[in-house]
């Protein structure tokens, strides 16, 4: 199984670009978007000059619990950056969508609660709601991410849509909003009191 294939093996259809998608982002913009893949692993991150941005993060079934994904995540932060991913609310269905939270909550990401995030799907042609957690090695604020997130969208998410996909992809004023009175609850709340127990 290619890269590709894992990825799109794990992830909700929703959620995936295309395979083309992504070799155009490697090959054209491969000064900022990375692939970092074993055997054991595939990474898709972007890499900005104030933040990161983890497009997709797989690491496989029978090596889950090894510390690979936490080695991944050290990596980044290493590099002393927010850090920056998109998650699905907890779908009691799919049991790896709470795994994910879990493992994102045990690396020290936050939610950030005043930033709403729905997606058109050109796959699905669905509203997709998402989350938006982040890790900042200097607290910076929600706002701070929201802008961080508006220029991911608008150079990652929807770099070349319309010669890709034959459409495009809403545009970012209509995708993401900044709202500190969002009424959001954290979504990482609830793991935290059970993984404490």
């Amino acid at each position: 199984m290619n890269w590709y294939e894992k990825l799109n093996e794990y992830f909700p259809i929703e959620e995936m670009k295309s395979k083309k998608h992504m070799e155009i982002l490697l090959d054209e913009k491969g000064d900022v978007y990375y692939k970092d893949e074993s055997p054991k692993h595939v990474l898709m991150y972007a890499e900005f000059k104030t933040f990161l941005f983890i497009d997709y993060l797989w690491v496989s079934t029978d090596t889950r619990g090894q510390g690979i994904g936490h080695q991944l995540i050290e990596t980044l932060k290493a590099k002393n950056k927010p850090i920056i991913l998109e998650v699905e609310p907890i779908d009691y269905d799919d049991s790896d969508s709470e795994k994910r939270l879990r493992f994102y909550n045990r690396e020290g990401f936050t939610h950030a609660q005043s930033i709403g995030y729905n997606r058109r799907s050109l796959a699905t042609n669905e509203e997709t709601q998402l989350e938006i957690l982040y890790w900042s090695p200097n607290d910076d604020a929600e706002e701070i991410i929201f802008e961080q997130m508006k220029k991911m969208y608008n150079d990652i998410h929807t770099y070349k849509d319309e010669e890709i996909y034959g459409k495009a992809y809403q545009p970012v004023d209509e995708v993401l909003s900044y709202n500190e009175e969002r009424d959001s609850k954290d979504i990482l709340e609830g793991l935290k009191k059970t993984e404490k127990a």
